[in-house]
């Protein structure tokens, strides 16, 4: 890292004529001299441009009078105020604490008393080019920047920088010793060479006691975690080196203990279950919505009322054997896979008569806190000052025992896991555990960390820890909304162009009508008039900021759902699904269409590989790294496979590698062709319908998770073809992708023949031979490779 880049926007040249340009060629030159990098701007529109694009500024040296942009300036509210002010407010969003310094004019009506009050807490200085000299003019700044790049380092970043900067030998383990052990090797040398000698160097060991230690949570790990607890607003966060998983099962392990329920939302990772295996506990499912075209919707309100949460415990046998019927843990998904977040305290205030511990599955959502259109929608937001009911009891009868005090009963401690690598910038792995605690279930820090240190590992990957530190630091302040609201607005104009090429297409009537979709409202509230205009034609400002927008109004026909609330649920606007023709959000079905793994198989040979395919929709994720230029060549592809379908295209043009693998089954056959015989199959066989049957009819639990476990580790299992498995008790999770939710979980009964369970899994079973190549992925269930039947694991009819 170097001294870092100076941004000077001023409206003279300083390659022009006259005193003050020539004064401000000698400043730059001095700071030149002090090891600054210089990026000059002539006008406002410059300098939000290389605001925008420069990230390494440790410094800017503004005029007050520098031109603006029209757009620029109202955007910004500071139309009437000039360039200067414009770009002052657009430091304040772009950047946390970056020194400015504000050039005056030499005129005597361009005094300080007539700035704005609000430019004096922007700028750290003021700067009369004339009536100082350059040497100390740049020294003021290059002290500023200098200041500023030495503290907006975090942590723990900070200290593993100053430790490899001290050039130490290593005498601990990794035995590569900072990497030398791989230049005594050819494939050593050429790994050396692929990453760099830094990564290895930054590879140390938990022996370097200045850098803290990960399971005492001190020094600058400590630090580092301590300040993540800020920036994303929990009593305290974790750092988890393998991934959201870990964090799943380690909030589960410490929550909820042998024999006790578990309340699990059906919609829930693999990884949530494994937790519930280890620490013993009987889950008690609650059941989402879901709409035709097959996507989980969210959890209804009347599923987590307290009234119908009493009903699912009291029928399921399970709980039967539990040491008590009052649930010690929930868990939610938030958000879900396909983007709905929940109003995070209306849940927890619905939940909170059940349970005292509430834990928010966040892998996909880290980013929410960072963002006004997310407020109220992230589990960290569940605190005192949101949820003020102050009873101390938990579960049923504390909740009955409270309603005679008037109080409700109290608020539940709130878990957050969060994939950090996953829409934040860290590396695969990281991941964070945000707790904020509540007088009902107190953590315990001792406590917690025994199931931190069982699930973590104490041979940490440093670079690993440090990315989680600069993750941080990237949202602390106003860069992380500038951040998000990057992403968002990027993700708004993907979603209106692909709807306006879509009304281009139906109005140009030289081809045939028909576009791939977006799953998103149709209508949006103006605010100016209270009427509804279309999406495409909102103002992207509005659809940015305004969560009305995206809120899933009961009822309303494109998100599909039944039994939703006025504001309950809204759409994350950055996860953008894709709709294909052939199906819509209500379940009606039309003749032809074209099933989305064709699709994404097509965009895969174009270098564009999504998120998640379901039978007519795609996941695309709008991080923070995208770009115009990224979302641009999707639609490219989205026209061309368009084009190809029209000119109905040979298939061995589309998918080349796809014929070339079966070419008994695909030879001959055109793009159209394809579509149509695979609409007719999905079609024909319900698939959608079955699927919405398996997952919303759940099994009979017949045994606790951990007992099939056991059976499954001690040989008590077998693996059972479908044909067979009626009636047996599954012994393994079978989780299916698309649309990637368990839909069998161990020791429940896998049911009738033709049940809901063995129907859906049966369509899969005949999908997967109809048309190899586009085959399901699922977990769970071992694919026979002689004639491609599905066998699943059960426990043994004498153990069942």
């Amino acid at each position: 890292m170097g001294n870092g880049t100076v941004l000077l926007a001023l409206r003279e040249n300083p390659l022009g004529g006259g005193a003050s340009a020539d004064q401000l060629r000698r400043i730059g030159k001095e700071l030149e001299n002090e090891g600054l990098e210089l990026r000059w701007a002539a006008g406002a529109a410059d300098a939000r441009a290389a605001l925008r694009t420069e990230a390494g500024l440790a410094a800017a040296v503004v005029a007050w009078d520098l031109p603006h942009t029209s757009s620029g300036a109202a955007e910004e509210g500071g139309a009437e105020e000039g360039g200067g002010a414009e770009v002052l407010r657009h430091i304040g969003r772009r950047f946390k604490n970056l020194p400015v310094f504000l050039v005056m004019a030499d005129e005597s009506d361009q005094d300080l008393e007539r700035l704005p009050l609000w430019v004096s807490e922007t700028v750290v200085g003021y700067i009369w080019p004339l009536e100082d000299t350059p040497a100390f003019i740049a020294g003021r700044v290059g002290t500023a920047a200098r200041n500023y790049h030495k503290d907006v380092l975090p942590p723990f970043f900070k200290a593993l920088r100053r430790f490899d900067g001290a050039h130490e030998y290593s005498w601990h383990t990794p035995a590569h010793s900072g990497g030398v052990a791989f230049l005594k090797s050819p494939a050593g040398r050429a790994f050396f060479d692929y990453y760099g000698e830094r990564l290895f160097r930054t590879d140390l060991s938990i022996s370097v006691g200045e850098l803290g230690s990960l399971f005492e949570h001190n020094g600058p790990i400590g630090e580092a975690e301590r300040n993540a607890a800020r920036v994303f607003g929990s009593d305290r966060t974790y750092f988890v080196l393998h991934g959201d998983s870990t964090a799943d099962r380690m909030v589960g392990h410490y929550s909820v203990t042998s024999d006790e329920i578990a309340l699990v939302d059906r919609n829930c990772h693999k990884s949530v279950l494994h937790g519930l295996v280890i620490s013993g506990a009987r889950p008690v499912y609650l059941v989402p919505t879901r709409n035709g075209y097959g996507l989980a919707g969210p959890l209804p309100p009347g599923e987590i009322a307290p009234e119908a949460v009493a009903a699912r415990i009291a029928a399921n046998p399970l709980a039967a054997g539990a040491v008590s019927r009052d649930a010690q843990y929930a868990v939610v998904t938030n958000s879900t896979y396909d983007g709905l977040c929940y109003d995070t305290l209306a849940a927890a205030r619905a939940l909170a008569p059940s349970t005292p511990r509430l834990h928010f599955d966040e892998a996909w959502f880290a980013y929410a806190r960072f963002h006004p259109l997310y407020a109220g929608r992230y589990g960290m937001a569940v605190g005192p000052d949101t949820f003020p009911d102050a009873g101390a009891g938990a579960g049923a009868g504390a909740a009955a025992g409270a309603a005679g005090t008037g109080k409700g009963p109290g608020r539940p401690t709130v878990f957050a896991t969060q994939s950090t690598h996953k829409l934040l910038a860290a590396l695969s792995q990281c991941a964070m555990v945000h707790v904020k605690s509540s007088p009902r279930a107190p953590v315990e820090h001792e406590r917690f960390n025994e199931a931190f240190m069982m699930h973590g590992t104490t041979s940490p990957l440093y670079p690993a820890i440090a990315s989680l530190d600069v993750a941080t630091a990237m949202m602390d302040g106003p860069q992380g909304q500038w951040l998000i609201d990057e992403a968002v607005t990027e993700a708004i104009r993907f979603r209106q162009a692909v709807v306006r090429t879509a009304r281009r297409i139906a109005g140009a009537g030289d081809r045939p009508e028909w576009f791939f979709g977006v799953w998103q409202p149709d209508t949006v509230t103006d605010p100016a008039t209270g009427g509804r205009i279309p999406f495409a034609d909102a103002p992207p400002a509005l659809l940015a900021s305004d969560p009305a927008c995206w809120q899933l109004e009961p009822g309303a026909a494109w998100h599909g759902f039944r039994d939703l609330g006025d504001g309950y649920c809204m759409l994350d606007p950055i996860k953008v699904t894709l709709t294909c023709p052939g199906v819509t959000a209500t379940g009606e079905t039309a003749e032809w269409g074209i099933p989305a793994r064709i699709l994404t198989a097509y965009l895969a040979t174009r270098g564009i590989v999504v998120e998640k395919t379901d039978s007519y929709t795609t996941l695309i994720l709008f991080s923070m790294g995208i770009t115009k230029g990224k979302w641009g060549t999707l639609m490219d592809a989205l026209m061309d496979f368009k084009a190809l379908y029209d000119a109905d295209a040979p298939l061995d043009r589309v998918l080349p590698e796809l014929v070339g693998q079966f070419p008994r089954r695909y030879a001959a056959t055109s793009l159209r062709q394809l579509c149509r015989a695979m609409h007719e199959h999905l079609t024909g066989s319900d698939f959608i319908a079955a699927l919405d049957t398996a997952f919303r009819q759940l099994p009979e639990p017949v045994a606790p998770p951990q007992h099939c476990y056991q059976q499954l580790i001690r040989g008590g299992t077998e693996r059972i073809r479908l044909s067979e498995a009626a009636g047996r008790v599954a012994a393994a999770m079978v989780t299916v992708t698309p649309p990637g939710i368990p839909v069998l979980m161990p020791g429940e009964a896998i049911g009738e023949p033709g049940g809901p369970l063995l129907r859906y899994l049966g369509n899969l079973e005949e999908f997967d031979r109809a048309f190899p190549g586009f085959h399901s992925e699922a977990h769970g269930v071992t694919v026979d490779p002689e004639n491609g039947d599905y066998l699943i694991e059960c426990v043994r009819q004498s153990q069942g």
